[in-house]
């Protein structure tokens, strides 16, 4: 009786989607937008996994944000499925490139995020913008691995080794705090009166925002707490 119930459930549930939504989520399109019912469908399990980095996503990353210089070993990255709600609160499809040794972690966070309702504009690839962090970031995207130097150095990056990663970095943007330059530079209204209140379509990330709890829980260290520059977007582990 419980299987032909589930059976049921099942048909029900898909009753409500169409083909492409389930083909979207199984080829898994990334910034497609789905309806609760596909997911629910297709199991909120296969919406956030972790998998070894295929040659299609090597292939968009080569030359990119895996530059040719990258030390960073191919074998050592993840790429992650996960969905988020976008600003309208609907739910979009994500994807992620990082350190495996915080694949894990990723997953969790990003899951109890999108249950929580936390809004997040996009998440693709950074190779979507030639891995070029302004351009990314001038359009809201979240984003991970990149090999690349920490700005204004010649020091690598944590996000070179795929152990940091960017939320919604336009409204969260990074502050040098030596000459006042933003990053990025549409960033700039988003860099004071940093209050809960303010009317933005995204939460701001301070020290009672979820994002930042579900982070600190996870070991990760905040860049808005950091004294020489505020990096009020960025996580690292």
């Amino acid at each position: 009786m419980q299987i032909l119930y589930l059976s049921l459930l099942l048909t029900l549930l898909c009753s409500f989607t169409t083909p492409d939504e389930q083909a979207t989520l199984r080829q898994w399109t990334p910034a497609a937008i789905v309806s609760d019912e596909a997911v629910k469908a297709y199991s909120l399990d296969s919406c956030f996994k972790a998998y070894p980095i295929s040659d299609a996503i090597f292939s968009r990353m080569k030359g990119k944000s895996f530059k040719q210089n990258c030390t960073i070993p191919r074998t050592t990255l993840r790429y992650l499925r996960v969905l988020h709600r976008n600003i309208d609160g609907k739910t979009q499809l994500g994807e992620i490139v990082c350190n495996q040794t915080i694949a894990d972690d990723l997953v969790d966070i990003f899951r109890k995020l999108y249950e929580a309702n936390y809004k997040i504009e996009r998440i693709t690839l950074i190779d979507d913008y030639d891995a070029d962090d302004e351009r990314s970031m001038s359009v809201n995207n979240t984003s991970c691995f990149n090999f690349r130097t920490v700005s204004g150095t010649a020091k690598l990056s944590k996000h070179a080794q795929g152990l940091a990663i960017d939320i919604n970095p336009l409204y969260n943007p990074y502050i040098h705090l030596n000459n006042g330059k933003v990053e990025p530079a549409n960033g700039k209204p988003y860099a004071t009166n940093r209050t809960a209140n303010r009317q933005i379509p995204v939460p701001f990330i301070n020290t009672s925002d979820l994002c930042y709890r579900l982070f600190i829980q996870h070991g990760f260290r905040w860049g808005g707490a950091w004294r020489t520059v505020k990096d009020y977007q960025h996580f690292e582990k």
